[in-house]
Protein backbone atom coordinates (compact mmCIF):
# COMPACT_ATOMS: atom_id res chain seq x y z
CA UNK A 1 0.00 0.00 0.00
CA UNK A 2 1.32 3.42 -0.97
CA UNK A 3 2.21 5.86 1.79
CA UNK A 4 0.19 9.03 2.22
CA UNK A 5 1.85 12.45 2.20
CA UNK A 6 1.49 12.57 5.97
CA UNK A 7 3.27 9.22 6.39
CA UNK A 8 6.05 10.30 4.01
CA UNK A 9 6.42 13.50 6.00
CA UNK A 10 6.73 11.60 9.27
CA UNK A 11 9.34 9.24 7.81
CA UNK A 12 11.34 12.16 6.41
CA UNK A 13 11.09 14.05 9.72
CA UNK A 14 12.36 11.05 11.66
CA UNK A 15 15.28 10.47 9.28
CA UNK A 16 16.20 14.16 9.18
CA UNK A 17 15.97 14.92 12.91
CA UNK A 18 17.67 11.65 13.87
CA UNK A 19 20.62 12.53 11.65
CA UNK A 20 20.74 16.13 12.86
CA UNK A 21 20.88 14.93 16.46
CA UNK A 22 24.22 13.16 16.02
CA UNK A 23 25.64 15.69 13.54
CA UNK A 24 24.77 18.69 15.74
CA UNK A 25 26.47 17.10 18.75
CA UNK A 26 29.60 16.40 16.70
CA UNK A 27 29.50 19.90 15.19
CA UNK A 28 29.57 21.39 18.70
CA UNK A 29 32.53 19.15 19.59
CA UNK A 30 34.49 20.43 16.57
CA UNK A 31 34.38 24.08 17.73
CA UNK A 32 37.22 25.78 19.59
CA UNK A 33 36.96 28.98 21.60
CA UNK A 34 38.54 30.76 24.55
CA UNK A 35 37.03 30.09 27.95
CA UNK A 36 36.54 32.08 31.14
CA UNK A 37 39.23 34.19 32.76
CA UNK A 38 41.20 34.69 29.58
CA UNK A 39 42.09 31.03 29.11
CA UNK A 40 43.52 30.13 25.73
CA UNK A 41 41.38 28.71 22.93
CA UNK A 42 40.46 25.07 23.41
CA UNK A 43 37.99 22.52 22.06
CA UNK A 44 34.38 22.55 23.21
CA UNK A 45 34.37 19.30 25.19
CA UNK A 46 31.41 19.40 27.54
CA UNK A 47 29.65 16.04 27.19
CA UNK A 48 27.63 16.25 30.40
CA UNK A 49 26.27 19.69 29.52
CA UNK A 50 25.29 18.32 26.11
CA UNK A 51 23.51 15.44 27.85
CA UNK A 52 21.56 17.97 29.93
CA UNK A 53 20.47 19.59 26.68
CA UNK A 54 19.36 16.27 25.27
CA UNK A 55 17.23 15.58 28.34
CA UNK A 56 15.73 19.05 27.99
CA UNK A 57 14.65 18.02 24.49
CA UNK A 58 13.11 14.81 25.85
CA UNK A 59 11.44 16.78 28.67
CA UNK A 60 9.73 18.96 26.05
CA UNK A 61 7.88 15.84 24.81
CA UNK A 62 5.84 16.09 28.03
CA UNK A 63 4.54 19.48 26.86
CA UNK A 64 3.64 17.98 23.47
CA UNK A 65 1.76 15.17 25.24
CA UNK A 66 -0.37 17.54 27.32
CA UNK A 67 -1.00 19.67 24.23
CA UNK A 68 -2.31 16.59 22.41
CA UNK A 69 -4.49 15.71 25.43
CA UNK A 70 -5.90 19.25 25.53
CA UNK A 71 -6.67 19.19 21.80
CA UNK A 72 -8.24 15.73 22.04
CA UNK A 73 -10.54 16.77 24.90
CA UNK A 74 -11.89 19.65 22.81
CA UNK A 75 -13.21 17.20 20.21
CA UNK A 76 -16.83 15.97 20.35
CA UNK A 77 -15.57 12.38 20.60
CA UNK A 78 -12.14 12.13 22.26
CA UNK A 79 -9.95 9.39 20.77
CA UNK A 80 -7.20 9.21 23.38
CA UNK A 81 -7.90 6.60 26.04
CA UNK A 82 -7.49 7.84 29.63
CA UNK A 83 -4.21 6.61 31.10
CA UNK A 84 -4.13 4.25 34.04
CA UNK A 85 -2.91 5.64 37.36
CA UNK A 86 0.80 5.06 37.93
CA UNK A 87 3.65 6.42 40.00
CA UNK A 88 6.03 8.70 38.05
CA UNK A 89 8.85 7.22 40.14
CA UNK A 90 8.55 4.11 37.95
CA UNK A 91 10.49 6.09 35.37
CA UNK A 92 13.34 6.95 37.73
CA UNK A 93 15.43 3.74 37.26
CA UNK A 94 15.17 3.86 33.42
CA UNK A 95 15.94 7.60 33.55
CA UNK A 96 19.09 6.94 35.59
CA UNK A 97 20.18 4.37 32.99
CA UNK A 98 19.39 6.82 30.19
CA UNK A 99 21.34 9.56 31.97
CA UNK A 100 24.39 7.35 32.48
CA UNK A 101 24.37 5.83 29.00
CA UNK A 102 23.84 9.18 27.25
CA UNK A 103 26.62 10.88 29.22
CA UNK A 104 29.07 8.09 28.39
CA UNK A 105 28.13 8.28 24.69
CA UNK A 106 28.71 12.05 24.57
CA UNK A 107 32.12 11.52 26.19
CA UNK A 108 32.87 8.89 23.54
CA UNK A 109 31.75 11.18 20.71
CA UNK A 110 34.67 13.47 21.60
CA UNK A 111 37.05 10.57 20.92
CA UNK A 112 35.75 9.01 17.70
CA UNK A 113 33.97 9.87 14.46
CA UNK A 114 30.25 10.58 14.15
CA UNK A 115 29.71 7.68 11.73
CA UNK A 116 31.47 5.14 13.98
CA UNK A 117 29.50 6.51 16.93
CA UNK A 118 26.24 5.91 15.06
CA UNK A 119 27.23 2.47 13.75
CA UNK A 120 28.47 1.13 17.08
CA UNK A 121 25.18 2.08 18.72
CA UNK A 122 23.73 -0.83 16.75
CA UNK A 123 25.38 -3.16 19.27
CA UNK A 124 22.43 -2.49 21.59
CA UNK A 125 20.53 -5.45 20.04
CA UNK A 126 23.18 -7.85 21.36
CA UNK A 127 22.73 -6.82 24.96
CA UNK A 128 18.97 -6.28 24.69
CA UNK A 129 18.55 -9.81 23.33
CA UNK A 130 20.72 -11.41 26.00
CA UNK A 131 19.14 -9.46 28.88
CA UNK A 132 15.61 -10.17 27.64
CA UNK A 133 16.41 -13.89 27.77
CA UNK A 134 17.96 -13.63 31.24
CA UNK A 135 15.47 -11.31 32.97
CA UNK A 136 12.27 -11.36 30.91
CA UNK A 137 12.24 -15.09 30.16
CA UNK A 138 11.96 -14.43 26.44
CA UNK A 139 12.92 -17.09 23.90
CA UNK A 140 14.82 -15.79 20.92
CA UNK A 141 14.28 -17.34 17.51
CA UNK A 142 17.02 -18.69 15.28
CA UNK A 143 17.01 -15.54 13.14
CA UNK A 144 17.50 -13.36 16.23
CA UNK A 145 20.48 -15.37 17.45
CA UNK A 146 21.89 -15.19 13.93
CA UNK A 147 21.27 -11.43 13.91
CA UNK A 148 23.23 -11.09 17.17
CA UNK A 149 26.17 -13.07 15.75
CA UNK A 150 26.17 -11.01 12.52
CA UNK A 151 26.07 -7.80 14.58
CA UNK A 152 29.15 -8.92 16.52
CA UNK A 153 30.98 -9.47 13.21
CA UNK A 154 29.86 -5.99 12.09
CA UNK A 155 31.26 -4.43 15.27
CA UNK A 156 34.64 -6.08 14.62
CA UNK A 157 34.66 -4.69 11.05
CA UNK A 158 33.78 -1.16 12.22
CA UNK A 159 36.47 -1.39 14.90
CA UNK A 160 39.04 -2.39 12.28
CA UNK A 161 37.93 0.54 10.12
CA UNK A 162 38.53 2.88 13.07
CA UNK A 163 42.01 1.43 13.64
CA UNK A 164 42.92 2.00 9.97
CA UNK A 165 41.48 5.52 9.86
CA UNK A 166 42.80 6.80 13.19
CA UNK A 167 45.98 8.15 11.61
CA UNK A 168 43.89 10.35 9.28
CA UNK A 169 41.91 11.99 12.09
CA UNK A 170 42.71 14.42 14.87
CA UNK A 171 42.09 11.68 17.45
CA UNK A 172 44.90 9.46 18.71
CA UNK A 173 44.64 5.70 18.34
CA UNK A 174 44.21 5.28 22.10
CA UNK A 175 41.36 7.81 22.07
CA UNK A 176 39.59 6.04 19.21
CA UNK A 177 39.82 2.65 20.95
CA UNK A 178 38.63 4.14 24.25
CA UNK A 179 35.77 5.96 22.53
CA UNK A 180 34.58 2.84 20.70
CA UNK A 181 34.69 0.78 23.91
CA UNK A 182 32.77 3.47 25.79
CA UNK A 183 30.03 3.47 23.12
CA UNK A 184 29.65 -0.30 23.40
CA UNK A 185 29.67 -0.04 27.21
CA UNK A 186 26.92 2.56 27.01
CA UNK A 187 24.78 0.18 24.94
CA UNK A 188 24.83 -2.29 27.86
CA UNK A 189 23.28 0.42 30.02
CA UNK A 190 20.77 1.32 27.28
CA UNK A 191 19.78 -2.36 27.06
CA UNK A 192 19.23 -2.44 30.85
CA UNK A 193 17.04 0.66 30.42
CA UNK A 194 14.94 -1.11 27.76
CA UNK A 195 14.50 -4.21 29.92
CA UNK A 196 13.46 -2.09 32.93
CA UNK A 197 10.94 -0.19 30.80
CA UNK A 198 9.43 -3.39 29.44
CA UNK A 199 9.26 -5.11 32.83
CA UNK A 200 7.93 -2.27 34.99
CA UNK A 201 6.65 0.57 32.78
CA UNK A 202 4.92 -0.75 29.65
CA UNK A 203 2.36 -2.79 31.61
CA UNK A 204 0.82 0.51 32.76
CA UNK A 205 0.01 1.48 29.14
CA UNK A 206 1.63 4.92 29.43
CA UNK A 207 1.54 7.10 26.32
CA UNK A 208 5.01 7.02 24.66
CA UNK A 209 5.36 10.81 24.63
CA UNK A 210 4.50 10.94 28.32
CA UNK A 211 7.04 8.19 29.04
CA UNK A 212 9.82 9.97 27.10
CA UNK A 213 8.95 13.31 28.70
CA UNK A 214 8.89 11.93 32.24
CA UNK A 215 12.26 10.22 31.80
CA UNK A 216 13.57 13.47 30.29
CA UNK A 217 12.35 15.39 33.35
CA UNK A 218 14.19 13.11 35.76
CA UNK A 219 17.33 13.07 33.61
CA UNK A 220 17.34 16.86 33.19
CA UNK A 221 16.83 17.66 36.88
CA UNK A 222 19.30 15.09 38.25
CA UNK A 223 22.08 15.76 35.73
CA UNK A 224 21.65 19.54 36.04
CA UNK A 225 22.11 19.22 39.82
CA UNK A 226 25.16 17.01 39.29
CA UNK A 227 26.79 19.84 37.33
CA UNK A 228 27.66 21.44 40.68
CA UNK A 229 29.82 18.60 42.16
CA UNK A 230 31.22 17.85 38.67
CA UNK A 231 32.63 21.39 38.64
CA UNK A 232 34.94 20.42 41.52
CA UNK A 233 35.72 16.73 40.81
CA UNK A 234 39.17 16.39 39.20
CA UNK A 235 39.35 14.23 36.06
CA UNK A 236 42.94 14.74 34.90
CA UNK A 237 43.64 13.95 31.27
CA UNK A 238 40.13 12.54 30.87
CA UNK A 239 38.77 16.09 30.99
CA UNK A 240 38.75 18.51 28.06
CA UNK A 241 38.37 21.77 30.00
CA UNK A 242 41.25 23.95 31.30
CA UNK A 243 40.48 23.24 34.97
CA UNK A 244 40.69 19.46 34.29
CA UNK A 245 37.48 18.80 36.19
CA UNK A 246 34.74 16.36 35.25
CA UNK A 247 32.60 19.18 33.84
CA UNK A 248 32.93 22.96 33.75
CA UNK A 249 29.60 24.46 32.75
CA UNK A 250 30.87 28.02 33.28
CA UNK A 251 33.67 27.42 30.79
CA UNK A 252 31.08 26.08 28.33
CA UNK A 253 28.94 29.23 28.61
CA UNK A 254 32.02 31.44 28.17
CA UNK A 255 32.92 29.53 25.02
CA UNK A 256 29.36 29.86 23.75
CA UNK A 257 29.53 33.61 24.35
CA UNK A 258 32.68 33.86 22.23
CA UNK A 259 31.43 31.45 19.52
CA UNK A 260 27.63 31.86 19.18
CA UNK A 261 27.55 29.07 16.56
CA UNK A 262 28.10 26.62 19.41
CA UNK A 263 24.72 27.68 20.79
CA UNK A 264 23.17 26.94 17.38
CA UNK A 265 24.67 23.44 17.43
CA UNK A 266 23.37 22.82 20.96
CA UNK A 267 19.90 24.09 20.04
CA UNK A 268 19.96 21.78 17.02
CA UNK A 269 20.70 18.89 19.36
CA UNK A 270 17.92 19.84 21.81
CA UNK A 271 15.30 20.48 19.12
CA UNK A 272 16.16 17.46 17.01
CA UNK A 273 15.82 14.95 19.86
CA UNK A 274 12.34 16.29 20.67
CA UNK A 275 11.13 16.06 17.07
CA UNK A 276 12.91 12.71 16.59
CA UNK A 277 11.05 11.13 19.50
CA UNK A 278 7.73 12.53 18.30
CA UNK A 279 8.35 11.41 14.70
CA UNK A 280 9.55 7.96 15.80
CA UNK A 281 6.47 7.32 17.92
CA UNK A 282 4.22 8.58 15.10
CA UNK A 283 5.96 6.36 12.51
CA UNK A 284 5.38 3.31 14.71
CA UNK A 285 1.71 4.26 15.09
CA UNK A 286 0.97 5.35 11.50
CA UNK A 287 3.18 2.92 9.56
CA UNK A 288 4.98 0.16 11.51
CA UNK A 289 7.73 -0.53 14.03
CA UNK A 290 9.70 -2.22 11.23
CA UNK A 291 9.70 1.00 9.22
CA UNK A 292 10.97 2.86 12.27
CA UNK A 293 13.86 0.39 12.58
CA UNK A 294 14.75 0.77 8.90
CA UNK A 295 14.72 4.58 9.12
CA UNK A 296 16.84 4.44 12.27
CA UNK A 297 19.39 2.34 10.35
CA UNK A 298 19.31 4.68 7.35
CA UNK A 299 20.25 7.68 9.47
CA UNK A 300 23.59 5.99 10.07
CA UNK A 301 24.17 6.23 6.32
CA UNK A 302 23.11 9.90 6.32
CA UNK A 303 25.47 10.73 9.21
CA UNK A 304 28.34 8.98 7.45
CA UNK A 305 27.65 10.71 4.10
CA UNK A 306 27.37 14.18 5.65
CA UNK A 307 30.54 13.63 7.72
CA UNK A 308 32.41 12.76 4.51
CA UNK A 309 30.98 15.77 2.67
CA UNK A 310 32.00 18.15 5.48
CA UNK A 311 35.50 16.68 5.67
CA UNK A 312 35.07 15.48 9.24
CA UNK A 313 36.41 12.05 8.26
CA UNK A 314 37.95 10.27 5.30
CA UNK A 315 36.50 7.49 3.16
CA UNK A 316 37.33 3.90 4.14
CA UNK A 317 35.78 0.90 2.41
CA UNK A 318 35.71 -1.09 5.64
CA UNK A 319 33.10 1.34 7.01
CA UNK A 320 30.74 0.48 4.15
CA UNK A 321 31.30 -3.22 4.80
CA UNK A 322 30.79 -2.74 8.53
CA UNK A 323 27.60 -0.75 7.99
CA UNK A 324 26.26 -3.43 5.63
CA UNK A 325 27.00 -6.22 8.11
CA UNK A 326 25.42 -4.29 11.01
CA UNK A 327 22.37 -3.53 8.88
CA UNK A 328 22.05 -7.23 8.01
CA UNK A 329 22.29 -8.17 11.69
CA UNK A 330 19.61 -5.65 12.65
CA UNK A 331 17.37 -6.87 9.80
CA UNK A 332 17.69 -10.49 10.92
CA UNK A 333 17.06 -9.63 14.57
CA UNK A 334 13.97 -7.56 13.75
CA UNK A 335 12.54 -10.06 11.27
CA UNK A 336 12.91 -8.03 8.07
CA UNK A 337 13.91 -11.20 6.23
CA UNK A 338 10.45 -12.72 6.66
CA UNK A 339 8.69 -10.71 3.91
CA UNK A 340 11.40 -11.83 1.47
CA UNK A 341 11.07 -15.48 2.51
CA UNK A 342 7.30 -15.23 2.21
CA UNK A 343 7.67 -14.39 -1.47
CA UNK A 344 9.51 -17.64 -2.25
CA UNK A 345 6.56 -20.05 -1.79
CA UNK A 346 4.36 -17.69 -3.79
CA UNK A 347 6.78 -17.65 -6.71
CA UNK A 348 7.11 -21.42 -6.69
CA UNK A 349 3.35 -21.78 -6.64
CA UNK A 350 3.01 -19.45 -9.61
CA UNK A 351 5.65 -21.40 -11.53
CA UNK A 352 4.35 -24.91 -10.74
CA UNK A 353 0.68 -24.12 -10.34
CA UNK A 354 0.47 -25.98 -7.01
CA UNK A 355 2.33 -26.55 -3.80
CA UNK A 356 -0.48 -25.55 -1.41
CA UNK A 357 0.46 -28.18 1.15
CA UNK A 358 4.12 -27.18 1.09
CA UNK A 359 3.19 -23.49 1.47
CA UNK A 360 1.05 -24.32 4.49
CA UNK A 361 3.95 -26.15 6.10
CA UNK A 362 6.21 -23.17 5.50
CA UNK A 363 3.66 -20.88 7.06
CA UNK A 364 3.45 -23.12 10.08
CA UNK A 365 7.21 -23.09 10.47
CA UNK A 366 7.27 -19.31 10.17
CA UNK A 367 4.58 -18.99 12.82
CA UNK A 368 6.63 -21.10 15.20
CA UNK A 369 9.58 -18.78 14.70
CA UNK A 370 7.37 -15.77 15.29
CA UNK A 371 6.09 -17.21 18.53
CA UNK A 372 9.63 -17.27 19.87
CA UNK A 373 10.49 -13.74 18.85
CA UNK A 374 9.60 -10.30 20.04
Amino acid sequence: MAWSRYQLGLAALMLLTGSINTLAAKWADNFSAAGCGGTEEHSFQHPFLQAVGMFLGEFSCLGVFYLLVWRDRRRPEPSMAPSQPFSPLLFLPPALCDMTGTSIMYVALNMTSASSFQMLRGSVIIFTGLLSVAFLGRKLGLSQWLGILVTIVGLVVVGLADLHSSHDQKHKLSEVITGDLLIIMAQVIVAIQMVLEEKFVYKHDVHPLRAVGTEGFFGFVILALLMVPMYYIPAGGFSGNPRRTLEDALDAFCQIGRRPLIALALLGNVGSIAFFNFAGISVTKEISATTRMVLDSLRTLVVWAVSLALGWETFHGLEILGFGVLLTGAALYNGLHRPLLALLPRRRREETGGGDEREALLRGESAAINDGES
